[in-house]
Formats: C-alpha cells, sequence, structure tokens
C-alpha cells in the first residue's frame, strides 16, 4: 500500500469518526491504536502507545497547564475579573466608544489571566455585553467587539492553545508565548483603532456616557483603579522574574497560580465554592488536553512512521510544483474551512501530525508558523456560516441580538485579523523578535 493511500485513509477514517459526533481524542486515538496494530502488529502498535504515554508524562513544561488555568479560574470564580470592567467603565465612558475600547482591553486582561477564549466569551457577554446594550451601544459592533476580542485569549500568553502545539511540534513553549505577545497586543491595537475611527465617523454607535453614570468621588475611583489594576500586578509578577531569567516557565505558572490566590483571600472572596469550582474546572480542562495531547502523539508517531508525510511533501513540491509560499497560504485556507466545524484543539490535533514537519520541511520557523496557525484559528473562529465563536455568542447573548446580527457583526473584524496575519507574514519578526531577544539575553 502507497503512503499516500495510507495517509488518504487514515485522515478519512478519522474525519468520518468526528463527524459521527465522537470525542476528538477518541477519535483520533481509536485511528492511531488501530493503525499502529494494522501496520507495526500487536507488539509494535503496544509499544508505540506506550511510548506516547510516557513521553507525555515526561514534559515537564506540562506542569504550566493546571497552573494556569488554576490561576484563570480564581480570578474568574472569584470575581477579581468583574473589577477590571468597572474600572474600564468608569474611567473611558467619557470616550465615544469609550465602553467598546475598555471591552478590547478587559479581554486582553482576561487572555491574560486565563488563556482559553472560551473564558473571554463568557466574561465578555455575561458582565460586557449587558452593559453596553444598556448605554445605547449599536449592538451589531459591540456583539463583533465581544467576539473578536476574546479570540485573543489562544494568542496573548499564557495561551493553553500554544501550549498543545508547543508539544506536538516540539517547540519550547516559553519562546512560543514570547512570540505571540506583540502580534497578540498588535492585533488589540488594530481593534481599538477601528473602534475609535468608526465611533469618530458615527457617534451613535458608541455614544459618550452620561455625567451621572461617572459621576463619583474620586477617592471612588482611585479604589476601582487599584482593584482593576489587581489583574495586571499579578501578571507582571509571574511573567517579569520568566522574562529576566530568574525563574524558569514552570516556576512561574506556579508564581502565578499562588498570587491568584493569595490575592482572592486577602480580599476575602476565596470561598470553599469558589475553591472546589476553580480545581474541579482545572483538572477537567487538564485532563481534556493531556487525553488530546496522547492522541496526537500517538497519531503523529504512526503518520510519521510511515513516511506518509514525505509523500505529501512530494506530492506539493514535485508532482503539483508549488512553491513553500503557497503551500503555506493553502495550509492556512483549510484551517479556516476546518474552523467552521472544529475548535482550535480539534484542528491542530487533525493537521499538526502533516502540517508541522512539512512547514519544517519546507524551511520555514516553526515558532513563527505556530503564531500564524493561532492567528488562522482566531479567524476561523469567527467565519460563517459555523464558526465555533458565532455559536457560542448566540448560546450567550440576549433574546434581542439574533443570529443575523451576530453573523453581520464580525466582518469588519475579521478583516481587521486578516490584516494582522498578513503582517505577520510578511514580517515574521513582529512574531520572532521578543523570543529571540530574551532567549539570546
Amino acid at each position: 500500500m502507497s503512503y499516500e493511500v495510507i495517509a488518504t485513509l487514515m485522515f478519512s477514517t478519522m474525519m468520518l469518526m468526528l463527524l459521527t459526533g465522537q470525542r476528538v481524542f477518541g477519535a483520533i486515538g481509536f485511528v492511531a491504536v488501530v493503525a499502529a496494530l494494522l501496520f507495526y502488529g500487536d507488539r509494535g502498535g503496544y509499544d508505540l502507545g506506550f511510548a506516547a504515554a510516557m513521553k507525555l508524562m515526561k514534559w515537564y513544561p506540562l506542569l504550566t497547564l493546571p497552573m494556569f488555568i488554576f490561576m484563570g479560574y480564581v480570578l474568574s470564580e472569584s470575581k477579581i475579573a468583574d473589577d477590571l470592567y468597572r474600572m474600564f467603565h468608569v474611567w473611558m465612558g467619557g470616550l465615544r466608544g469609550g465602553l467598546a475600547i475598555g471591552t478590547i482591553g478587559l479581554m486582553v486582561l482576561i487572555s491574560a489571566m486565563n488563556g482559553l477564549s472560551v473564558a473571554g466569551m463568557a466574561i465578555g457577554a455575561t458582565i460586557a455585553l449587558p452593559e453596553l446594550l444598556k448605554r445605547g451601544y449599536d449592538k451589531r459592533m459591540v456583539t463583533g467587539v465581544i467576539q473578536a476580542g476574546s479570540s485573543l485569549g489562544i494568542l496573548v500568553p499564557p495561551s493553553v492553545v500554544l501550549v498543545l502545539y508547543a508539544m506536538i511540534a516540539r517547540q519550547p513553549v516559553g519562546q512560543l508565548w514570547l512570540a505571540g505577545v506583540i502580534p497578540g497586543l498588535m492585533m488589540a491595537a488594530l481593534f481599538v483603532l477601528y473602534i475609535a475611527v468608526r465611533c469618530r465617523l458615527n457617534p451613535e454607535l458608541g455614544p459618550v456616557l452620561s455625567a451621572e453614570d461617572r459621576d463619583m468621588p474620586r477617592g471612588e475611583k482611585l479604589r476601582l483603579l487599584r482593584a482593576g489594576l489587581l489583574p495586571i500586578i499579578i501578571f507582571a509578577v509571574m511573567m517579569v522574574p520568566f522574562v529576566n531569567g530568574w525563574t524558569s516557565l514552570v516556576e512561574s505558572s506556579a508564581i502565578g497560580a499562588l498570587a491568584a490566590f493569595v490575592a482572592a483571600v486577602l480580599k476575602g472572596r476565596m470561598t470553599k465554592k469558589v475553591f472546589e469550582n476553580s480545581v474541579r474546572n482545572t483538572l477537567g480542562i487538564t485532563c481534556m488536553f493531556m487525553w488530546i495531547i496522547l492522541a496526537a502523539l500517538a497519531f503523529g508517531a504512526v503518520f510519521d512512521g510511515l513516511g506518509a508525510v514525505k509523500a505529501i511533501e512530494n506530492l506539493f513540491t514535485e508532482q503539483l510544483h508549488l512553491s513553500p509560499w503557497m503551500i503555506l497560504i493553502l495550509m492556512q485556507l483549510s484551517f479556516i474551512v476546518m474552523g467552521t466545524f472544529l475548535d482550535d484543539t480539534a484542528m491542530l490535533v487533525i493537521v499538526a501530525p502533516l502540517y508541522v514537519p512539512l512547514v519544517g520541511a519546507l524551511g520555514f520557523d516553526l515558532i513563527w508558523y505556530g503564531i500564524l496557525y493561532t492567528i488562522t484559528t482566531q479567524i476561523a473562529y469567527m467565519t460563517p456560516p459555523f464558526g465555533y465563536n458565532l455559536f457560542l455568542m448566540r448560546a450567550m447573548a440576549p433574546p434581542e441580538i439574533r443570529l443575523r446580527d451576530i453573523y453581520a457583526s464580525i466582518t469588519p473584524f475579521v478583516m481587521v485579523m486578516v490584516g494582522a496575519l498578513t503582517l505577520v507574514m510578511l514580517f515574521p519578526q513582529i512574531a520572532l523578535w521578543l523570543p529571540e531577544y530574551v532567549y539570546g539575553k
């Protein structure tokens, strides 16, 4: 059987199982196990799965995963994240579109606290969206703001998705996180610029808050500022030692989790319920990601070991005569297509065994490609008809926001994200400068 036929059979079987509603790790792991037993026999198949499990257990940076997830849930469950929005509400309400701009700032900070886009979506839809609608903001614009802002959760460190990519691509997590900083902040700045320009041209989209809404004693304003800055302080306490080389990545993640826990205790918000919910959610998400990584490692070992990656590389370069850049663009387009029915994790583990070795063989930097993948996933999240974020927003939004409004809201933000993706593709140093500077130092 040729390598091309093997690759086609493995991918088609996996996609068929996913379409039947099977869990991602179950579908990928099943194909990996069956293929290993068929092509390597009983002993080889067992050894391959065992080796993947041991590789996962020995991967020291994986300890960062539960630490950062726990930190995010502590800050969310203890309502420390709510203080952020109240701070933006008071301090930015006097600007046209100020609350929408503040919501982008909120999403950046939530991303830095949690690393998951779902958390930003949940907080934005439940805290920010009702306030924005009540203050007379255009429902289509603010719906797009929350969807676009929440997508930053998988790019701004500590991104859980980049941890998964690092494991599959065998790249340093620290370098990937640092590579996401400047592109993430650049994208957030482009969102802010778009909101500011649009609200200046059409003030009715984001009206200035009335003096009554913003009128409060200066002492109260300063108290809100201090409360809102607490998550920023926690993030700085965690990241500054790592960036300066004083601590390892795992040690910094432990510092962040401990700092969030202490902050919740000092503010009197670390109740038994908050602690139980944080630990339970952390355990559930961590175990989910570990199963997915294990399945992806097993699948990749079979797929790569059979030489299927080399066969597909020859198909693109030798038979179809495509240039490396053309192949890269086709890869990004395939992510957008898959994003209509899969989430970011599923997309990565399905195509990583093919794309990551192929990208390396074509001569591209795998750290840079990790950022391209993440930005493209953000775009796929918001692409109709079945973008992941579109249906999350529909489930969380109030009744007056219809599915048609949600679809219409994302067009300008998708264009901004495509522009950011193009910039990172044309100028790789946007992503690579910071990790090269820090690790070089």
